[in-house]
């Protein structure tokens, strides 16, 4: 069986959350004016940090360095979920707006849950942080 080699632009989390950091920068250039530099530049940043910690990683020949920006993609994605969240209190976006937001990140966490997982099979089981042995179900940090 001939193996092929998956671009990190074939991910179908990385195409998510490269659309969802467009989307976000749309979002934040309608906030207030003093918090382009403030809330807007951070959540900015975080969003866009989320799929380039995957893309950074993914030619890594090394598993465990693979690993690392997988789980850096997911505290990415995370704190672009707090700067949302943040937006909702300060009134710039609705609570269905950001609900809309929090769903699809958390969705692509666990995405990325996932590829973690697939990624630490390669891994001796010592070494593992997530027991796949029953499916996946527990994390054993």
């Amino acid at each position: 069986m001939k193996k092929t080699y998956m671009k990190v632009e074939d991910l179908d989390v990385y195409k998510r959350l490269c659309k969802l950091h467009i989307e976000v920068c749309d979002l934040s250039r309608k906030w207030p004016q003093e918090e382009q530099y403030e809330l807007g530049s951070q959540v900015r940043r975080s969003s866009n940090s989320s799929p380039a910690q995957l893309a950074e990683k993914h030619d890594d020949r090394h598993i465990r360095n693979k690993i690392e920006g997988v789980n850096r993609s997911r505290a990415e994605a995370g704190e672009t979920i707090h700067h949302l969240f943040m937006s909702k209190l300060k009134g710039y976006i609705d609570p269905s707006v950001y609900n809309s937001y929090r769903d699809r990140y958390k969705e692509c966490i666990r995405m990325l849950i996932g590829l973690e997982k697939s990624l630490e099979k390669h891994l001796p089981k010592p070494e593992r942080r997530w027991n796949v042995s029953d499916g996946g179900s527990s994390d054993k940090r």
